[in-house]
């Protein structure tokens, strides 16, 4: 198997991680909702904590993607071209990563000294 290959399949396992991570996290956080809702009284806490496992599993996956990308663009092919294209949907892919810490922490990733939305919860 050539250089070119091997890291095409790395790329492409990383692929499979970051769907799987994606697919699997909210499998879970599905589980767990369905769980709680028979279970607790308050369905919005309920939901909240639903929403936030579904937003880290995504938050895993876009990193692992963004991750195969770099594997395939960088070691792969080194254009021009693609580094430019590279660039964008990492671009894209790191507004939604910042866009859904926002929402799941509620407060910008660089801003490390303020609350999480979960400890206003009450949660840890």
């Amino acid at each position: 198997m050539s250089f070119d290959e091997t890291v095409e399949s790395v790329g492409k396992a990383m692929d499979l991680a970051g769907v799987g991570a994606i697919v699997l996290g909210t499998l879970v956080a599905t589980a767990f909702f369905l769980s709680n809702v028979r279970q607790r009284t308050e369905f919005s806490a309920v939901y909240r904590d639903y929403r936030h496992g579904v937003g880290r599993a995504i938050l895993l996956g876009l990193e692992l993607l963004i991750a195969a990308d770099i594997i395939r663009t960088v070691a792969v092919s080194p254009t021009f071209a693609s580094v430019g294209v590279l660039a964008i949907i990492v671009l894209v892919r790191t507004f939604l990563s910042f866009t859904l810490e926002l929402e799941l922490e509620g407060r910008w990733p660089w801003q490390k000294g303020t609350q999480t939305a979960g400890e206003e919860r009450g949660h840890r």
